[in-house]
């Protein structure tokens, strides 16, 4: 996947640095070596990567620092935070508002996935709904109608375009007010593909803008694009001024970091990313969920989006939460949990998501990860109701259980094994999860009388402690114990169930789990189920 390796290899250098016992001024000068020599293979432009390493270095000046200083921490923090720094804009994009039209036109290079990208986007809002339409303004390229219409049809989006008139600004206009009358609130305008030295296209492009008055113009990006994104997102910025960028083709092999520098240079949000063929494969883009993920950290909020927008069976969630509640977490809770990813889609896509899973899936592509998901439902399916039921206690008093259950699988006794292992892991990070929950119980029960003011100090100061031991700073409020009860209220608030999480298909234990452990050092889900 486009920037996957990227996101390893920067991982690994703060890895090391953070592992090492000689944290010095050479080994962070080693450290960003390898993070700027990651950039640059990645294409991201050489100027941005100078000024990245200025600004990391001028956070981390060891000369300066007092000695009680935690260095690890800081140096994790910069170079997060300069990540961070690195993608987003400080724009905020347009929003579309509803009760009324809003016009969004397109505009990119040739075979960036421009029709495709429009579709998902108007089925985007669609799902949110927004009365959706799409216009073929595309009057130069042979077949980009019947593409339109075929993907709109499938989605059951409303189009206009037309075979015999040749000026797409006038169909561009005359598609608009034909849904503006019908009162549509979202219309979407595909244009040709053009390329910064064709002036008559790019006259063709404002004409159209002219014409049809966008609220907002998207620059569409292929991800792969390289070191010319910057020079054709000048262009397209100085000819049509778009305001947000989409990038397409990202679950691809090239590099990936020309986009991200569009971005710098245009000073224009990225607003989604082009994840796939299919019509769901469009994700939110948010600068600090994106360096999360690229960091092997996951995308919790991105997941629950998926999740809720695939899914509506909500009884498992229910139980599982009541569990985890209790700090509780079964065998059969762990293999709700692997169900439901096997049933979210490819695991390429969920991999970035879920903390944990990157490292239990590391170096498989799909078909191999699923295989090795399947191995570990097989090993379930040959457990008795009594042993799912367990908390797993009862493998380590009759370990005879663990052979039998590899032969009725057909799978190793090390397989059995490598499974307990994860089961055992995370039912431990579960009891945590458990024992926060009360304390946030008690202390709302502390707060409905006495001197409040004096009891929340307490409370503060209590949580405090819990979560000292946090991991990875700039993790959105993320970084240790005590936050891991806003994530639990965070995903039970999704889909506006009390009481339980509707849409989340037990998922939100996976994930809250796996996150656990990669902030306390646990290495996330990433066991050694399967063989190898």
């Amino acid at each position: 996947m486009v920037l996957q390796d990227l996101g390893r290899r920067i991982n690994a250098a703060v890895g090391d640095l953070t592992r090492s016992n000689n944290l010095d001024e050479k080994a962070f000068d080693d450290m960003l070596k390898e993070i700027c020599a990651a950039l640059l293979s990645a294409d991201v432009n050489v100027k941005l990567v100078q000024s990245l390493r200025k600004q990391i270095k001028a956070s981390v000046n060891f000369a300066s620092l007092p000695s009680a200083v935690n260095k690890k921490r800081l140096i994790q923090k910069t170079v997060f935070d300069q990540l961070v720094s690195l993608v987003d804009p400080h724009a905020e994009p347009f929003r579309p508002k509803k009760g009324r039209p809003n016009v969004i036109m397109f505009v990119g290079l040739q075979g960036a996935g421009k029709t495709t990208t429009c579709t998902k986007l108007a089925r985007h809002y669609q799902t949110r709904g927004f009365k959706t339409a799409l216009v073929c303004a595309d009057t130069f390229r042979a077949g980009a109608f019947d593409q339109l219409k075929q993907n709109a049809t499938k989605a059951k989006i409303p189009y206009y375009g037309s075979l015999t008139q040749t000026d797409p600004a006038i169909v561009a206009a005359e598609g608009v007010a034909k849904f503006k009358k019908e009162r549509f609130e979202i219309i979407i305008v595909d244009t040709s593909g053009r390329h910064k030295q064709e002036e008559d296209l790019f006259t063709e492009m404002t004409q159209i803008q002219t014409a049809i008055t966008p609220d907002q113009t998207i620059l569409v990006m292929d991800g792969s694009i390289g070191q010319a994104a910057e020079v054709q997102a000048s262009a397209f910025k100085a000819t049509a001024d778009f305001g947000a960028i989409i990038i397409t083709k990202t679950d691809g092999n090239a590099a990936g970091g020309g986009a991200i520098s569009a971005v710098a240079a245009t000073h224009t949000p990225i607003i989604f990313l082009g994840t796939g063929e299919h019509m769901m494969d469009l994700e939110r883009f948010e600068p600090k969920a994106f360096i999360q993920k690229l960091l092997g950290m996951g995308d919790i909020a991105g997941l629950v989006e998926h999740v809720q927008a695939v899914t509506k069976d909500s009884a498992t969630a229910k139980e599982t939460y009541k569990h985890i509640t209790e700090g509780i977490y079964t065998v059969r809770d762990f293999r709700e949990n692997i169900t439901s990813i096997m049933k979210m889609g490819p695991l390429s896509k969920l991999s970035g998501m879920i903390p944990g899973l990157s490292n239990l899936t590391a170096g498989l592509d799909d078909e191999d990860g699923s295989l090795k998901l399947r191995r570990m439902i097989y090993l379930f399916d040959s457990m008795t109701a009594a042993e799912l039921d367990s908390d797993g206690k009862i493998f380590v008093e009759q370990p005879s259980r663990i052979v039998r259950i590899a032969c009725g699988s057909g799978t190793t006794v090390r397989e059995v094994e490598d499974l307990l292992s994860q089961h055992r892991m995370m039912a431990g990070m579960a009891k945590k999860v458990g024992g926060q929950k009360k304390q946030m119980q008690r202390a709302q029960n502390m707060l409905k009388g006495g001197n409040k003011e004096q009891q929340m100090a307490a409370m503060q100061k209590r949580m405090a402690a819990m979560g000292g031991a946090g991991g990875m700073p700039g993790m959105g409020g993320m970084g240790g114990m005590g936050d891991m009860a806003k994530m639990m209220q965070m995903l039970q608030g999704q889909g506006g169930g009390g009481g339980g999480m509707p849409g989340l298909g037990g998922m939100d234990l996976q994930s809250m789990m796996s996150q656990m452990s990669g902030l306390m050092g646990g290495g996330g889900g990433g066991g050694r189920g399967g063989r190898r």
